[in-house]
């Protein structure tokens, strides 16, 4: 596994990151799957970039070469949030059923015989989705993405122990309390109660994700994409 310090910044170009990752599936390999992680602080583009990693990985290789396996799945739902007494800080750490990522991360590390069934979170639900993404026996790479991928701390420290390298996103603070103050409008809340949540929580958060930066192995500087796709 790839634990190592930042090893440089680049401009995040989708395209031509997904040329690098399908050059390492054509080298030579001991066997298995290619995990990578991605994290960076709560809308710094994680998961549009992952999206579009996997979508360039297989117009290029076919599809199911690479797959899509969200870290949000794993919320918990917000009925165990309420009986948790963790609504109010949904989205940190605690709110996340970690082991149940890191059994993922395991099964998708080892098992090459087998459909691996990906949950989601659905932003309109407002809820974790079973089953949403498919990781088939031939696929070669797994992208994930999350918050947490590279936090110090238990459970989290073995996911990252499982990924063979992460990338941390990093984007400018005002452009992301731009893109979660939107997601919050989107999602019900008026401005006011939107502007409240990200600063109560998502910047709280996001200050916690930056800790683990020298966790990961690159960092990416995230190109503003495309309006509609602005999201984690």
């Amino acid at each position: 596994m790839e634990n190592g310090r930042t090893e440089h910044r680049d401009e995040a170009q989708p395209a031509a990151l997904a040329g690098e990752l399908l050059g390492r599936l054509h080298a030579p390999r001991t066997g298995g799957r290619l995990l990578l992680g991605l994290t960076g602080a709560p809308g710094a583009g994680k998961s549009t970039l992952a999206r579009r990693l996997v979508d360039e990985v297989n117009r290029a290789a076919g599809t199911g070469t690479a797959a899509y396996a969200p870290m949000d799945g794993f919320h918990l739902s917000n009925g165990q949030l309420d009986r948790l007494g963790l609504r109010h800080r949904k989205g940190s750490p605690s709110s996340f059923d970690v082991r149940g990522y890191v059994a993922l991360l395991r099964r998708l590390a080892g098992d090459r015989f087998h459909d691996i069934y990906v949950p989601d979170f659905d932003r309109v639900l407002d809820e974790p989705v079973a089953a949403r993404h498919l990781v088939t026996p031939s696929t070669r790479l797994v992208v994930t993405e999350g918050n947490y991928l590279a936090a110090d701390a238990p459970g989290w420290t073995e996911a990252r122990e499982l990924l063979h390298e992460v990338w941390y996103l990093d984007a400018a603070d005002d452009l992301r309390a731009e893109r979660l103050t939107a997601r919050q409008l989107a999602g019900g809340r008026d401005l006011e109660e939107a502007r409240a949540w990200v600063r109560q929580n998502d910047q709280a958060n996001g200050e916690y994700v930056k800790l683990s930066r020298s966790r990961c192995t690159r960092t990416v500087r995230v190109a503003r994409f495309a309006p509609a796709d602005e999201e984690e």
